[in-house]
């Protein structure tokens, strides 16, 4: 559609993740028209997160170094593991403040239709972390969706033999949600997860 520089930054653009056609042309006409100096700090970041991010060799996490904050604080508990499938599952569980234990990032979930099985996860790094008797609980922090479904299972099964406490995290309807508009799968998981109010 367009001319060559413009088209190939729009072809670019257009290969991120959530980031369709229209969306790569207006971010690029935003940059053409943005000021060089913002554009060249872009550029830079860019280049920078390539050259100076890597993930943790403990747990998976982005990290700078050979590993992360959170597995070098020594205020985290060592004892419970919380099992998410990215990295950014990590920094959404961290803006809670309820959790203060260490993570395992497995790279992903289970999903044979993606070609995706536990072999292709950081399942074996996981049960290396916990061949050491440190860690006595796991909590499951995949995603509420069929695979993440699949991976929990998948693990409850692997964990549960080794006399760890292993949970999941609840699901159900969200807070200012209405009855109404809730899925059946939300629905259903609500009440399996409902709690006894006391007076």
């Amino acid at each position: 559609m367009y001319e060559g520089a413009v088209q190939d930054l729009i072809d670019e653009l257009g290969r991120l993740p959530g980031v369709g056609p229209k969306s790569a042309q207006r971010i690029a006409f935003h940059l053409l028209s943005a000021d060089p100096a913002d554009v060249r700090r872009l550029a830079d970041a860019l280049i920078e997160v390539k050259a100076r991010v890597r993930f943790c060799d403990t747990c998976g996490n982005v990290a700078q170094e050979e590993q992360c904050r959170i597995c070098r604080d020594p205020r985290r508990s060592p004892t419970v593991i919380c099992v998410v499938e990215e990295a950014k599952d990590v920094v959404a569980i961290e803006r809670t403040r309820e959790f203060r234990g260490k993570y395992h990032v497995l790279g992903g979930a289970i999903n044979p239709i993606a070609g995706v099985g536990p072999d292709d996860l950081r399942i074996a790094q996981l049960m290396r972390r916990l061949a050491d008797g440190t860690v006595t609980e796991v909590i499951l922090a995949t995603d509420p969706n069929v695979e993440g479904e699949a991976t929990s299972t998948y693990l409850a099964r692997l964990l549960l033999p080794m006399g760890l406490t292993v949970s999941r995290l609840a699901s159900g309807l969200p807070v200012g949600g209405d009855l109404e508009y809730a899925d059946e799968v939300t629905l259903g998981r609500a009440f399996e997860g409902r709690r006894l109010l006391s007076a």
